[in-house]
Formats: structure tokens, C-alpha cells, sequence
């Protein structure tokens, strides 16, 4: 990362407007398809890629003149001298007479190739991988490596390894009914000695606050059977993790964040937080520090040093040297500090207004939102949702507490953090589920199973995002040693609002004879129970229908849409998983679809808009 800042420097490109992870992971990527600078630049460029390949030729040259790799490079040399000089492969062949391979599924193209150059002619190669647990296609991986393995290697004997050591039956038929949906795998059918064991529990809850209370109540009334470290609760983003770290929290149970940070110690979170306390208490002086020059403004170390200097001269705060006047420095440091002075000044004026608006606000006027929005590091749409479960937080408080002040949030906030004094304890861990391959636990709630979350909404409908999704959630199942939880909100807080939710495709695809379903939830038109296979299917569910659900919900309706129903797209291009848009509500998904031709009746789970029911002649959806 420090080479790529140097260079960044050197070309003159802004760290705010190319992100140095983003051009590194660029950079990385083609490495890892053994894309050099010179490939990289007359291939099809998007305006960011053309400024990557500036810095990655500027790159490389430094790495050479510093006789330097990086980690790619090991490979990607490696690779380079073996394909230029057969009397190297010939000797390691001679020297080394087998090669055995881990995690051959998680392999990307710059590894396969080193292992094609390194098997030689007697192709004496182990590996030793499972396509369903493929789950790193992001960072390169490719699952055809471990699909073509016999294509590759001709003669190759095949063994596989289906005796699980770890999960009940229940649990292992479970994820086996999920995954075999998938195309690109081999296929096995996994067994176990341990037993048929506790049904896995699909649990409907009301609310995302509900599902977290339902996981604790789980855990304390388990206290008996089971130790902390036995439970683990999983989900698709870190964003996610909120709810559960507030609710172990207030109950006083230790837990850890695997694989991240713990919610309210996230960078993002501490920025707003930040902020928010500076209009309040504008004389703390670390907020001032902290968030001075975030997003850039221009106050670089030297004017924070001259600001500190003179408060430590005046045996004043730092706000109260801000607040005077700024000749000590240079005009454009000065111009900057003044900039966030009336920033500052702004949110305090602003203080007085609702406690969730007053937040947004915060996030508009700093240009915290917009340098987010507008970066292309891959971290930041995460610190996004993160900034969004602030927002979450913020409504939650203000629900529960009413009439009460932005001084009160701030002093709940306090008190929440200061109960998390059990970092050294072995507690509850909470992990995404990319940070949960290879580990286990005898209880596991895999939370957040809707659609736009497992499947994730940057998922696409081509089929290879959707088996990622799905290897993803068979990896989250098979983490379970004695008890399965799957839940899934019917709603959830979105951008602070409430927003309706529906039941992941996935759970349709687990077979109902190895699941018992929990509802903790109640219809909202009717206010009879609901189950999670009559939110999850399009057919018949066993307590409920879609045809008995559609004459409750009301039906998106439009008369005008009769006049130009000619123009809409044919009922039979609207089908189950099809991409739509939609004028009002942007793009979404096709959940389910009872009927067919033009009187189908469609439920679509638009993005931003959540779940809508349409008839298909009145729809105006268009196919993407």
C-alpha cells in the first residue's frame, strides 16, 4: 500500500478520487490472471482502469528498481521463469516426484497455471478441495479449476470423502437439499454416524430487533447445556452485526467479532459519532482530532500541530482556539479551519431538530455520505451499510425512548461500550460467513436469510453470482455441530425506515422434512401467524398459500397501465429469478409468480423499494 501511495504521488492522481486499496486491488486482480502492466493497458479501459494502469507500470518499474516483489508477483515470477526455462522445470520435476494441493477449489488462474508447470510429465498430483465450499470468487478464485480437474489430468482417480465428522443428519440434509441446486458442482451425498439430530429450525421474526432477541433468549435458556463459546451467530455483511452486539451487550455476555470490528469501534461509526458529539460538546477535544480533516479539508498535521501548540499556550481547548482568530496561520490552513468551524457550527444549529434527521444531516453537511458514495474502494460500500446501521440505531433509540435528546443517545452509547469489558473472555462469537469457513460450533443462527441479503442484492441473476450465494450459505450450514437456526425478518430497518422483507429463495430449497418451523412473526393483513415456507415459496406452503395471502395484500393497480398493455413485456418473459425495473420502484427481482399469462400474479423484491405485488398485465415492468 505504501509503494502504491508513492506512486499515486509521483502520477499526482488524489487519494479521494482513486482510492489506493482500489487501484491495488485492480492491480492485484491482474496479476492473479497474469495480466502484466503492458496486457493490462491495451485491454478494454473504463476510465479508473485507465488511471490503474498508470500506476501499475509506475508499479512495477519501482518494485524492480527496489529489486522487490510483491505477493503476487512470488507467483506471477514464478510462473514467468518456469514457462521461460524448461531446464528449471525439468530439474524440479526430477526433484520433486509428487505435488499435493489444499483447497484446490479456492485456487485462482496464476496457481493453476504454476501447478500445470510444476506437475511435468508423470502429472503425480494430489488435491484435495470441495466445490461447494468455492466461496472466493471475488478474490480470483475459480471453481472450474476443481471442475476440470479429470479434464486436466487424464487418468485421475477420484475419491471421495462423504463421511462428515462434524453434523447431525438433519443438519448435513439440509445443506446437501440446498447446494445440489447448483450446476457447477460434482455432486456427493454426505452421511454421518452422529445421528439424525435436532430438526433444523427455520424462525420467522417480525423485526430484525426480534431475530437478535430470539438468538439471545436461545442462548440464556441453552446456558445449562452448552458454554458461550458453543454459539455462533453468522450473516452475509459485518453491517449486520448490530442488533446482536446491543442485545449481548445489555444481557452482559462476552462475545467477539470474528474477522472485523466490533460495531461502535468500527472507524466509520466513531467519524459520525464524532461529529455528532461536536455539536453537543464541541470542547472534546479528540472529536476534534479525529474528524478535523474527515473527509480531507486541507488541515494536514502541520496546521493541527500549530492548533495544538496554541491551545497548550493558552491553557485552552482546541475548539476554543477555532472559535478565535487564525492569524498564527498560513491563509490556506486558515481558510480550511474556518470551513470546519462553520460546519460545526451548522450541526450545532441543526442539534435541535429529530434525532434521525439530525444524523442524516450530520452525514450531508460533513461529506462523510458523499466520500463514501463516490469512492471506489471496495471497503467503503460496507462502511456505507454500517453508516446506514447508525441510522438504524438512531430511530431504534428515539422509538424506545421518546422525547428523549441527542445528549441522551450519546450518553446510551457511552454506557453500551463501557459493558463491553470482556474482550479477554472466551464468549459468543459473531463472524460473516466468509470469516466462518473452516471453523465450528455446536450451535450456529444463521441470521438474515432474505432476499437482498443471502442472496446479496449486488448478487446478479446471472447463475454464477446465485451458486456463489448459495455455496456461501451451505458453507454457514455445515458450520453446525448439534443445532441449526435459519431466520429471516418480514421486516427490517433500510436507510432507517422499515422496510418489508422476504424469506430467502433459499429456504424453499431445504427439504422440508428435515426443518421445523419457528413463527414469531404475524401476518400483516389478517394478523395470522406466518410461516417461513408460505413467505418463501411462490406454491402451496403447509399452514399457508400464496392465493389465500394475495387476497389480503393489496395489488399494485394502475388503469392507465390498460392503455398501454401492449407495450409491456409479454407474460410469458415474466418469470420466477427474472430481472425487472420498474418506473417507480427501479430494479428488482421476481419472487413469485402464481398463474400464468397476463393475469399472473407477481411478487417482485425491488432493491431499494422491498417486496410489491402486481398483476402482470398491469405490472409496466420491464425484463433488464
Amino acid at each position: 500500500m505504501t509503494l502504491t501511495r508513492r506512486c499515486m504521488r509521483e502520477l499526482q492522481m488524489s487519494d479521494e478520487a482513486f482510492p489506493p486499496r482500489a487501484i491495488l486491488n485492480r492491480i492485484s486482480n491482474a496479476k492473479n490472471d497474469l495480466i502484466g502492466p503492458v496486457e493490462y493497458e491495451k485491454s478494454n479501459l473504463d476510465f479508473f482502469g485507465a488511471r490503474v494502469s498508470e500506476v501499475y507500470r509506475l508499479y512495477q518499474r519501482r518494485l524492480k528498481e527496489f529489486d522487490a516483489m510483491d505477493f503476487d508477483d512470488l507467483i506471477g515470477n514464478y510462473v514467468l521463469l518456469l514457462e521461460q526455462n524448461e531446464d528449471v522445470r525439468t530439474d524440479l520435476h526430477e526433484r520433486f516426484q509428487h505435488l499435493l494441493i489444499d483447497e484446490y477449489q479456492d485456487t485462482n488462474h496464476a496457481q493453476y497455471i504454476l501447478i500445470k508447470l510444476l506437475t511435468g510429465p508423470k502429472g503425480n498430483v494430489t488435491a484435495v478441495g470441495d466445490e461447494d465450499q468455492s466461496i472466493y470468487r471475488f478474490r480470483g478464485a475459480d471453481i472450474n479449476n476443481i471442475l476440470n480437474f479429470e479434464r486436466d489430468f487424464p487418468g485421475a482417480q477420484v475419491i471421495k470423502l462423504e463421511q462428515n465428522y462434524r453434523s447431525t443428519g438433519n443438519i448435513l440434509d439440509a445443506a446437501t437439499g440446498l447446494v445440489s441446486n447448483n450446476i457447477a458442482r460434482k455432486g456427493k451425498r454426505l452421511f454421518t454416524d452422529s445421528g439424525v439430530g435436532e430438526p433444523v429450525r427455520i424462525v420467522t421474526c417480525s423485526t430484525d430487533r426480534e431475530e437478535a432477541q430470539f438468538v439471545l433468549e436461545r442462548i440464556l435458556s441453552q446456558q445449562s447445556k452448552y458454554k458461550l463459546s458453543d454459539f455462533a451467530v453468522l450473516f452475509r455483511t459485518n453491517a449486520q452485526s448490530r442488533p446482536f452486539e446491543e442485545e449481548l451487550l445489555r444481557a452482559n455476555l462476552p462475545y467477539s467479532v470474528v474477522g472485523g470490528v466490533k460495531f461502535y469501534e468500527r472507524a466509520e461509526i466513531k467519524d459520525a459519532l464524532a461529529y455528532v458529539r461536536l455539536a453537543v460538546r464541541p470542547h472534546d477535544t479528540p472529536s476534534v482530532e479525529r474528524v478535523i480533516n474527515v473527509p480531507s479539508r486541507g488541515i494536514g498535521d502541520t496546521t493541527l500541530k500549530a492548533l495544538d501548540d496554541e491551545a497548550q499556550r493558552a491553557n485552552a481547548s482546541l475548539w476554543s482556539i477555532i472559535e478565535g482568530p487564525l492569524d498564527f496561520l498560513p491563509p490556506r490552513a486558515s481558510r480550511a479551519v474556518k470551513e470546519f468551524r462553520e460546519i460545526i457550527h451548522d450541526l450545532q444549529r441543526a442539534a435541535t431538530n429529530p434525532l434521525p434527521e439530525f444524523l442524516e444531516y450530520v452525514l450531508l453537511r460533513t461529506g462523510y455520505r458523499r466520500m463514501l458514495q463516490e469512492s471506489r474502494d471496495v471497503q467503503d460500500e460496507s462502511r456505507l451499510q454500517n453508516i446506514d446501521e447508525l441510522l438504524n440505531s438512531a430511530r431504534e433509540f428515539i422509538e424506545q425512548n421518546p422525547g428523549a435528546s441527542l445528549g441522551d443517545y450519546l450518553d446510551s452509547l457511552t454506557l453500551m461500550t463501557d459493558l463491553d469489558r470482556y474482550e479477554s473472555q472466551k464468549g459468543i462469537t459473531l463472524m460473516t460467513l466468509h470469516a466462518a469457513k473452516g471453523l465450528e460450533f455446536k450451535v450456529v443462527f444463521l441470521a438474515g436469510m432474505e432476499e437482498g441479503i443471502l442472496p446479496h442484492s449486488q448478487s446478479s441473476d446471472e447463475n454464477d453470482d446465485i451458486e456463489e450465494e448459495r455455496r456461501l450459505c451451505y458453507v454457514g450450514m455445515t458450520r453446525a455441530r448439534e443445532q441449526l437456526y435459519c431466520l429471516y425478518a418480514l421486516e427490517r430497518r433500510v436507510h432507517g425506515q422499515m422496510r418489508d422483507q422476504s424469506a430467502s429463495s433459499f429456504i424453499r430449497e431445504i427439504p422440508q422434512q428435515v426443518t421445523e418451523e419457528v413463527r414469531l412473526g404475524r401476518f400483516r393483513f389478517g394478523g395470522a401467524p406466518r410461516s417461513s415456507a408460505a413467505r418463501a415459496a411462490g406454491d402451496g406452503g403447509p399452514t399457508h398459500n400464496i392465493a389465500s395471502f394475495f387476497k389480503n395484500a393489496p395489488v399494485q393497480f394502475d388503469p392507465s397501465a390498460i392503455r398501454a398493455a401492449r407495450s409491456e413485456p409479454r407474460a410469458a418473459e415474466l418469470k420466477r429469478g427474472a430481472r425487472v425495473r420498474h418506473d417507480q420502484f427501479g430494479e428488482g427481482t421476481i419472487l413469485t409468480m402464481e398463474g400464468s399469462g397476463p393475469d399472473a400474479k407477481l411478487t417482485v423484491y425491488f432493491d431499494r423499494a422491498g417486496s410489491k405485488k402486481f398483476i402482470a398485465k398491469y405490472a409496466k415492468l420491464t425484463r433488464l
